[in-house]
């Protein structure tokens, strides 16, 4: 499906009001939707909604190729063109080998596919291309650079710096893939706010074109989506939840991933492989040569036959055309497109297993869901033959193919960077490689040690969540593992590709320790609990490990163990009396007869209130959560992180790189300059008009300077510093300025002397006008003051006489003398006319005419279009509130409201530029 320029303008539209807010402090975010063949960039910025990054060729994606020549690096279509020139030093499909060891089967695959790299194995046991004797790129520095290039292009096109993006990943990556990315970003100086599964993000970018069919009852999507190396399907399921967020209840539009099924090796580059070696065939069978032998020849072939394919997914047949293909040979061939679903008619047949698997990973849900497609390879018509038969109905083409991933990632962007409110839309992914926790504890029958599995995350667990694991039985020291398990689901020729299993190992020391401390008769232990997390990017942490009991005490204990218990206790011991000490105080009473009577007459009535006292004064039980840290030891088992060292050590080789293409900027942007300049400037002067702007000695000084420097360009001068073309350019320029400025203004001149008498014309008509608006000339519509139109009629004298003036005595000059009348000088001339002009005309617009004097028998004073009585006056005299010399009028202006046009005290008019 193409991409409509005029439908992406409407998606733009309809998407302005899910943005409720920015700041205009919010920074710009990106999301860069990294495939194995192309990336594409997102951006939200103040005031920029969402929108595709358009690259320096001002295309919407780049192919993900970095290439490294001479010296020079390149990225996108340049290193493609590299590739096909010199294949080993241009590295492309790198998410195929980022997060995994040497000895992973996709990266034998990936060493069969492309022979002329060399890769070995690194320090930590990752592949490492060798690109020469003194240079080695990991899989991460080759896509830092390529993320640094999506970064700069983001800064280029919006002119602002860019810290935090959201990255797209396939959903089966497991944990050290993942991890790996979020290093790969680290170095190219990116915060990463999420990795977010690519079929997440296109269900994001579905939904909020769809957030009002969003309701309580529950439905269904299919997203399919075939890219160039891998295909997924995930089941999304939408509806309303409540969520609570700071002490309020709020029903929110959610998506949750319930199913997912993939093909890790199903995707375009393999139709892509296997039509290259269907041309290969054709090649050799007319006697063309070994083809094989050459990487230029076979990366020819690959480029056409990519080119073949998506030409066939229109047409049914074409030819595959190669000029000087090998050994000056060219190659000519027709394929049509059932050769093509003949040669790939195995890969079609596993579409619909994708689409199953992720059906049946729901359990049963979604049942009826429409399916969406995404991705390059899902436009072939096979594919699409495969979908239609699979869920029996005609799959939808409802988004972009090529950008859903991009736009959905850059939307949570946006929801997670500070300064943005977007509409809610909450999202739950889902776990597609199970995690188990595995332990021993005691011994089988034969004694061998038995193995406990308890699942930390199962399939299709929502996260991000919180898991934990408790430890009951242990009172030592022991150790656990963290190892991906529960893949019944997994298909047996996806497990290989899963990597190591183990994911860690932890070590638990202090426990005996730790259990020691915490024991009596009111103490209960619940165990050892492991507290695990999944953050928003599918990678799982280990917390903490503590130890957990229950301690049952009564308030006196309570009171007795507080802190101002212990207190009081102490002060005690050091002012103490003999009442304090241990020696419990004896006390004896003498009895009468009369006593003993009393006493036992209430015998009864005494001990039934004693025993309800002592029921109620008995101590309340509470039970205290005791919790105290334990030692935990964690080892990663299957790909080690990158240490401070590596790191900095990549992060060093790329700065560098960085730094060579700087300068190597700059260099080419000042030889560009000083050529172009120099050929303006010979152009220039070989022309009548610049030439009699200047003397004969500045036009030949001119000539032969700008020969010698095109000379020296043309020896040596390539090879100079970047300075040398600056300061070259700097002393052409010195000699030329005052040429080119004279030109400029014998060009300018006329018209703008053309615009000041224009000018004056028109300020004379309204002149006249005005003059008839005057107390002598109209009593009732007296607008104006004779001093008003005095200072205008001046203006316009003074202005005219000057002009004439000025033009005369320019004419007298010659064209390479110093200019006598110059455009800014006429431009001044017209502001202060238009200024004068500009001030009566808006006292027109303003002038209302003045109230009626009362007749009555109380003296009035009169001020402007105000009137007061003499009692008035003195009161306002009084507060200061009225200044005779002064007095200020309010007006209405254009815009209906008030201003003030201040006066001065000798009558004159105070102008401003209205």
């Amino acid at each position: 499906m193409g991409f409509n320029l005029k439908m992406y303008g409407v998606v733009c539209l309809v998407l302005l009001p899910v943005f409720l807010s920015q700041r205009a402090e919010a920074a710009a975010v990106i999301s860069i939707d990294f495939g194995s063949e192309w990336m594409k960039i997102g951006i939200v910025s103040p005031g920029v909604p969402m929108e595709i990054v358009l690259n320096k060729e001002s295309k919407r994606k780049t192919p993900a190729v970095v290439a490294f020549r001479d010296g020079v690096r390149t990225f996108g279509e340049d290193a493609v063109t590299v590739g096909v020139k010199i294949p080993k030093s241009a590295y492309k499909y790198l998410l195929e080998l980022l997060g995994k060891p040497f000895n992973h089967p996709l990266v034998s695959a990936y060493k069969q596919r492309f022979p002329y790299y060399e890769i070995v194995e690194s320090e930590r046991g990752t592949p490492e291309f060798v690109h020469d004797k003194d240079t080695r790129f990991t899989p991460e520095e080759l896509v830092a650079q390529l993320l640094a290039k999506a970064k700069e292009f983001a800064e280029v096109n919006h002119g602002q710096q860019i810290s935090e993006c959201v990255i797209t990943i396939p959903g089966y990556f497991n944990q050290a893939e993942r991890k790996a990315m979020k290093e790969a970003a680290a170095l190219a100086g990116l915060n990463v706010l999420q990795l977010i599964n690519d079929y997440t993000a296109i269900a994001i970018n579905y939904g909020i074109f769809r957030r009002k069919e969003i309701n309580e009852t529950a439905w269904h999507t299919l997203f399919f989506d075939m890219g160039a190396m891998s295909t997924k399907a995930a089941l999304v399921e939408y509806k309303t939840v409540k969520i609570k967020d700071k002490g309020y209840v709020e029903t929110v539009p959610q998506l949750q991933v319930i199913g997912v099924g993939y093909d890790r090796t199903l995707g375009g580059f393999e139709m892509t492989l296997r039509l290259r070696e269907h041309l290969i065939k054709a090649w050799e069978a007319n006697g063309g040569g070994d083809v094989r032998a050459s990487p230029r020849a076979m990366e020819k072939l690959l480029r056409e036959a990519e080119r073949l394919k998506i030409v066939l997914s229109a047409n049914s047949e074409h030819y595959a055309q190669i000029e000087n293909l090998l050994n000056d040979k060219d190659f000519k061939h027709l394929v049509t497109r059932v050769e093509l679903e003949a040669l790939c008619a195995d890969l079609f047949a596993r579409v619909a297993g994708v689409v199953q698997r992720a059906v049946a990973a729901a359990s049963g849900a979604g049942g009826g869901a429409k399916l969406v497609v995404a991705g390059g390879a899902s436009r072939v018509p096979a594919v699409q033959d495969a979908l239609r038969e699979t869920v029996g109905h005609e799959p939808s083409k409802s988004i972009n193919a090529d950008e859903a991933a991009t736009l959905g990632a850059v939307y949570r962007a946006a929801s997670l960077a500070t300064g943005y409110k977007v509409a809610a839309l909450n999202v739950r992914d889902a776990v597609v490689l199970p995690i188990n926790v595995v332990f021993t504890r005691g011994t089988n029958v034969d004694g061998s040690d038995r193995v406990i599995k308890r699942v930390l995350f199962g399939p299709m667990n929502p996260y991000p969540q919180k898991k934990l694991i408790t430890f009951n039985k242990h009172t030592s020291d022991f150790s656990f593992y963290v190892n991906y398990g529960e893949l019944d689901h997994i298909p047996s020729n996806e497990l290989a590709s899963i990597g190591p299993v183990n994911i860690s190992h932890v070590v638990l020391t202090g426990v005996s320790d730790t259990i020691a401390k915490n024991t009596g008769d009111n103490i209960e232990h619940k165990g050892i609990k492991a507290h695990f997390t999944m953050d928003d990017s599918g990678i799982l942490q280990l917390i903490n490990v503590e130890f957990v009991a229950e301690k049952t005490v009564t308030e006196a204990d309570e009171d007795k163990d507080s802190t101002l218990s212990k207190i009081g206790s102490t002060i005690s011991k050091l002012f103490g009396t003999d009442l304090d000490s241990d020696k419990p105080e004896e006390k004896t009473e003498e009895k009468t007869p009369e006593k003993n009577d009393t006493l036992k007459a209430n015998e009864t009535t005494s001990e039934k209130q004693n025993a309800t006292e002592q029921a109620e004064s008995k101590p309340k039980a509470k039970v205290i959560v005791l919790k105290e840290p334990i030692n935990a030891e964690e080892t990663l088992q299957n790909l080690l992180p990158l240490s401070t060292e590596q790191f900095k050590a990549s992060k060093t080789k790329i700065t560098e790189l960085n730094t060579i293409d700087k300068k190597r900027v700059e260099r080419e942007t000042a030889l560009n300059n000083l050529e172009a300049f120099v050929v303006d400037a010979q152009m220039k002067i070989n022309m009548d008009e610049y030439a009699e702007c200047g003397t004969p000695e500045q036009i030949e000084e001119i000539t032969k300077l700008c020969s010698e420097i095109s000379e020296w360009l043309y020896e040596d001068g390539y090879e100079a510093a970047t300075e040398m073309f600056e300061e070259k350019l700097a002393l052409l320029k010195d000699k030329t300025n005052s040429i080119f400025y004279k030109h400029w203004e014998h060009r300018e001149r006329p018209d703008a002397v053309a615009a000041l008498r224009n000018m004056l014309n028109s300020s004379q008509e309204f002149l006249k006008m005005a003059k008839n608006f005057t107390k002598e000339t109209n009593a009732e519509r007296d607008v104006y003051t004779d001093v008003e139109i005095n200072v205008l009629e001046k203006k316009i004298d003074e202005t005219k006489t000057w002009l004439d003036k000025s033009v005369k005595e320019q004419k007298a000059l010659k064209k390479n003398e110093d200019i006598k009348l110059t455009v800014d000088s006429i431009r001044e001339k017209m502001h202060g006319l238009d200024r004068e002009v500009k001030y009566l005309v808006n006292k027109m617009k303003i002038w209302r005419p003045k109230k009626p004097a009362k007749t009555d028998n109380k003296t009035e004073t009169v001020i402007e279009n105000e009137v007061k009585t003499d009692e008035e006056v003195k009161t306002d005299d009084m507060e200061g509130k009225v200044e005779a010399e002064k007095p200020v009028v309010e007006v209405e202006d254009d815009s209906g409201g008030e201003t003030e046009t201040p006066q001065l005290a000798d009558g004159n008019v105070e102008h401003s530029e209205l």
